[in-house]
């Protein structure tokens, strides 16, 4: 017996009931006044039509208390959605400080995910039931958009630049995720899976991958070699460049004299456009790495970085502003 397509894809996420409530008191709002005004309209015509060619209508003068409610009703409930609508939105670009972070790279013609332990997914993504999961998304080439209709997220993915999204799976299963933006002539079929495990499930698969070979820390801790980084950002601050120890989620003091978070998109940024950013009491010198270096390689990279988040921060040298706040 062939299977019926569903009124709405499932919900399986934390997002999904409260996009779904909303859509639907939008939709019963415009529904009530389409069938409202339709009802008028019908009634008005059989109601007050000219009855005979040379008939002169009643001259009607208005009622205030009329105006008045046109403009208010529909102010509350415009006003209603917009709020309701900027609560979900705050909740969904605010994420919290424990989420398991998965970076997402979209390529012409498909999704490349990278798990925290250095497993690489095609066109698939494994994540755990329950957990606060956010991605970090970037683009090798066009503007592509990432979206899973059973979650209810979606967010563009930038070339040069990194988005985030985040979500709680709620309910394990498969679930489709597609490119929402027009990338090109395979467009419509870059897209995959995002598969739902129990946490215990998605602990002995993680471990059981293969992937113990491709830890972006090690090969990021590699390949800062490689570029000769090490020679300046010196883990005891006494280097030509500060030292990247404990600078991940913490603030940096810049010689404008302003101070930035040490997040993804700062490391990114630094390490294709260093001059960008110059942190205080140090000179711009360090080179650009714009086309040298791939987004796995910039992924690496960071992660290697934000591995040194628990190393001590020198006492002097760091860039750090005294305020510092891990995320």
């Amino acid at each position: 017996m062939q299977s019926q397509l569903p009124f709405s894809p499932d919900q399986a996420s934390n997002f999904a009931p409260h996009v779904d409530d909303l859509m639907l008191f939008i939709t019963l709002i415009c529904l009530f006044f389409a069938v409202a005004v339709t009802i008028a309209i019908i009634i008005f015509f059989f109601k007050y039509h000219r009855k005979s060619p040379d008939e002169v209508g009643v001259p009607i003068h208005g009622d205030s208390r009329l105006e008045a409610a046109w403009m208010i009703v529909p102010l509350i409930l415009a006003m209603g959605m917009f709020g309701w609508g900027a609560v979900v939105y705050v909740d969904y670009r605010h994420a919290p400080a424990d989420t398991l972070d998965v970076y997402v790279i979209g390529k012409q013609w498909m999704w490349k995910a990278q798990q925290p332990n250095g497993i690489k997914e095609i066109n698939e993504l494994h994540v755990p039931a329950g957990r606060d999961v956010r991605l970090i998304l970037a683009s090798e080439d066009v503007i592509h958009d990432f979206f899973v209709p059973a979650f209810r997220v979606k967010m563009d993915v930038v070339p040069g630049h990194y988005n985030t999204m985040w979500f709680r799976p709620t309910k394990p299963g498969r679930y489709h995720f597609f490119c929402s933006q027009y990338c090109g002539t395979n467009h419509a079929l870059m897209g995959g899976w995002v598969t739902v495990m129990e946490p215990a499930d998605y602990a002995a698969w993680l471990s059981g991958s293969s992937g113990a070979e491709a830890n972006p820390v090690v090969a990021g801790e590699k390949l800062f070699a490689e570029k000769a980084c090490v020679t300046c950002h010196v883990s005891n601050g006494t280097g030509r460049a500060p030292s990247l120890n404990g600078v991940y989620g913490a603030n940096v003091l810049l010689a404008d004299g302003s101070i930035v978070v040490a997040d993804e998109a700062y490391i990114r940024e630094s390490i294709l456009q260093p001059n960008a950013k110059i942190v205080a009491h140090y000179q711009p010198l360090m080179p650009t790495f714009q086309g040298q270096l791939t987004e796995e390689q910039i992924l690496a990279l960071t992660a290697y970085i934000k591995s040194l988040q628990s190393q001590p921060v020198p006492a002097t040298g760091a860039g750090i502003a005294p305020t510092t706040e891990k995320r």
